[in-house]
């Protein structure tokens, strides 16, 4: 039941740097973004109840419900977009739609559906199995700059090294118009990781996902399916 590497075509996500960007659009996307941080808290609630009505239908029947499995999918599709547009990328300055679907938005993500799942694996890989994953996506998503009295553990704030990245980025925005690119590109690989180990958490997808970091908007030319 060890897991092996693979490449990682059942999970594709999409971010397509959408310039021009505003200089200043990023100081207020947090208060924009709130109507969907309502919803997206509703959507992940079931999405967990989803997910363990799966779970049971998956050790039963070795198959993921696929009324459930798009629901799950498109919860997931709604946060990249948000993310996306908010300051887990800025990479778009497009209001992301209020859909599960897929739409022309300048940010996706695809999970084909699978057939058939181990029932054996559904019992381990959400946590015995993604724990390494785990341990390195914390250090990209809790790691960061710790601001305030760094002796004293309690008396600063630590910004996450997806948070640097990003500010860092909203910086240059504000400056020169532009998004640099390999820093866009890195950024991407961070939030492709997350969303691959979260499939694979999720019970979505039973290929496990590959200790690499992609980058660019797109997923690499050998891991699309045709």
């Amino acid at each position: 039941m060890n897991p092996e590497p693979s490449s990682v075509r059942s999970v594709r996500l999409r971010g397509d740097l959408d310039e021009p960007l505003s200089r200043w659009m990023w100081l207020v996307k947090w208060i924009l973004a709130i109507p969907h941080y309502i919803v997206l808290l509703f959507l992940w609630i079931a999405f967990w109840v989803v997910t363990v009505v799966a779970w049971f239908a998956i050790l039963f029947t070795g198959r993921y419900p696929r009324s459930l499995f798009d629901f799950t999918v498109g919860v997931m599709r709604w946060s990249w977009r948000v993310q996306f547009y908010t300051y887990t990328a800025l990479g778009t300055d497009r209001y992301p739609p209020f859909a599960l679907r897929q739409t022309d938005y300048p940010a996706d993500l695809e999970i084909d559906y699978p057939e058939q799942l181990s029932r054996g694996l559904a019992l381990v890989k959400w946590w015995l199995l993604a724990i390494p994953h785990y341990l390195i996506l914390a250090a990209m998503f809790g790691g960061g700059v710790m601001l305030g009295d760094t002796r004293d553990s309690n008396a600063g704030n630590t910004i996450p090294l997806i948070g640097v990245l990003v500010l860092i980025a909203a910086v240059a925005v504000l400056f020169t118009g532009r998004y640099p690119r390999g820093l866009f590109g890195f950024v991407l690989g961070v939030n492709r990781w997350f969303y691959r180990v979260l499939a694979y958490s999720a019970l979505l997808t039973d290929d496990y996902p590959p200790f690499r970091l992609d980058q660019g908007p797109r997923e690499p030319a050998e891991d699309v399916v045709p």
